[in-house]
């Protein structure tokens, strides 16, 4: 069994990550279970700080959920408006509206902290 600590480095991380593997079947509200729950915590927060990934532009991130859900641009039409206002967006001439990033995010399941930002 490991000594919990905090994650300063690559070595700590593989350790905990193993430890993990180990307690992955452990009961909640047992001292195994509290365990995995302290080393999930300490790995999350090492691999926020370290394997931080960038959120996606929010163009992309729509042109994706587009050919995930196999839509077309006219379907887009129903989230943004009109087939010239659709146009703009993906072109980047227009930025997109509150109400556009609610049909979005509601319409196509995209995060909303993703479609807020600027492209």
């Amino acid at each position: 069994m490991m000594d919990i600590h905090p994650i300063k480095c690559e070595q700590d991380y593989d350790m905990a990550l193993a430890e993990v593997d180990r307690l992955m079947d452990a009961e909640p509200d047992t001292p195994e279970g509290d365990r995995l729950d302290v080393l999930t915590t300490l790995i999350e927060a090492y691999e926020a700080k370290h394997y931080a990934v960038n959120m996606p532009d929010p163009i992309e991130a729509i042109k994706f959920q587009m050919e995930q859900m196999g839509l077309s641009r006219k379907e887009l039409e129903a989230f943004i408006g009109s087939r010239a206002r659709v146009a703009e967006v993906l072109n980047r001439k227009r930025h997109l509206s509150l109400a556009m990033i609610r049909r979005l995010h509601r319409g196509l399941k995209i995060p909303a902290n993703i479609l807020i930002q600027s492209p």
